[in-house]
């Protein structure tokens, strides 16, 4: 046997070794520019690429963090709500749908497309409704209604203010009606929030569409968008085909809609905290925070005199 084939299995084994230890995903793409960014920067840089400012999608976890004091903040349970009311099946059952959604990236049992937390936001109380795109698209179903309006009832019961993050595709299509029905459901619930004369915010993200964008989504007191989000209810082709024309390339973006008055502001993610904090201060504390001094009181001014009669003058 010859040295070579000796060394040869512990030089597979070093080299195999070696290759197991190398940890995945160190890079991430950017998708619109298509530079690579070190997964440790881009987190740093909450999921914003570094190159092209591309704001990347981001989970509830790292959203919630980024907005309460301290990265602090309590859930509630998700609403108990039926499992596959309609036992639909395209190629394959929704029921291992959910489960399948459910059993990713640690998601808690029974969790659907939205987590509900509450905590503070520049010492305010506030209530954020924040949607997960990772599960199935954030469509909207039973289980993201009775979230809307489990979040509507702890904000009214805490009197702080409620903040949805939508990130959705709209009405989820395996709870056909069910699922449609969550529109009116949820837009009570923020009639009640405002009634009690609370602040309701909405931040849009990409992407804001479909029957989430056709109900609570847009009767925000205040909208805040992240630039580049895709925000509208049909899709672009879709409406291009109904009416025979071509539309503009920002059609249906951010900055789109703050040109048209659909959104209040465009604010990068990085901002988002401190302008949530200055918003709220103006909706939650109405007030001044300093003492307001009066102006010293003018004096009065005396009343004009009424001019005498002249006399005639004497005659001579």
């Amino acid at each position: 046997m010859s040295w070579l084939e000796r060394i040869r299995p512990k030089i597979r084994a070093l080299v195999s070794t070696s290759t197991r230890e190398v940890p995945e995903n160190l890079w991430v793409k950017c998708p619109a520019c298509g530079q690579m960014i070190f997964h440790r920067e881009l987190a740093a840089n909450l999921y914003v690429c570094t190159h092209c400012g591309h704001h990347m999608r981001i989970g509830p976890k790292d959203r919630l963090a980024h907005l309460f004091d301290g990265g602090t903040f309590n859930t509630i349970e998700p609403p108990k709500v039926p499992v596959d009311p309609l036992r639909f099946r395209d190629s394959k059952r929704y029921s291992d749908r959910l489960k399948e959604a459910q059993g990713k990236e640690g998601r808690a049992p029974g969790q659907d497309a939205i987590v509900i937390a509450h905590g503070t936001i520049g010492e305010m109380p506030a209530v954020v409704a924040c949607f997960d795109f990772g599960f199935m698209g954030g469509s909207m179903g039973i289980a993201v209604g009775e979230g809307i309006v489990a979040a509507a009832k702890l904000a009214v019961l805490q009197q702080a203010a409620l903040i949805v993050v939508p990130s959705s595709g709209g009405a989820r299509m395996q709870e056909g009606i069910l699922s449609l029905m969550q529109m009116p459901r949820s837009v009570i619930a923020i009639d009640q929030v405002k009634e009690a004369g609370l602040p309701y915010i909405v931040l849009m993200t990409n992407p804001t569409t479909g029957g989430v964008s056709a109900s609570f989504a847009m009767l925000g007191d205040i909208h805040i968008a992240e630039p580049g989000a895709m925000v509208g209810f049909a899709g672009k082709r879709v409406i291009e085909e109904t009416i025979r024309e071509k539309l503009p390339p920002e059609f249906q973006s951010a900055e789109f809609l703050v040109e048209h008055g659909m959104v209040d502001m465009v604010v990068a993610r990085k901002d988002l905290r401190d302008t949530l904090i200055r918003v709220l201060g103006h909706l939650m504390r109405p007030n001044p925070p300093a003492e307001v001094i009066p102006f010293p009181a003018e004096q009065a001014a005396p009343p004009p005199t009424e001019p005498q009669p002249s006399l005639p003058a004497p005659a001579r």
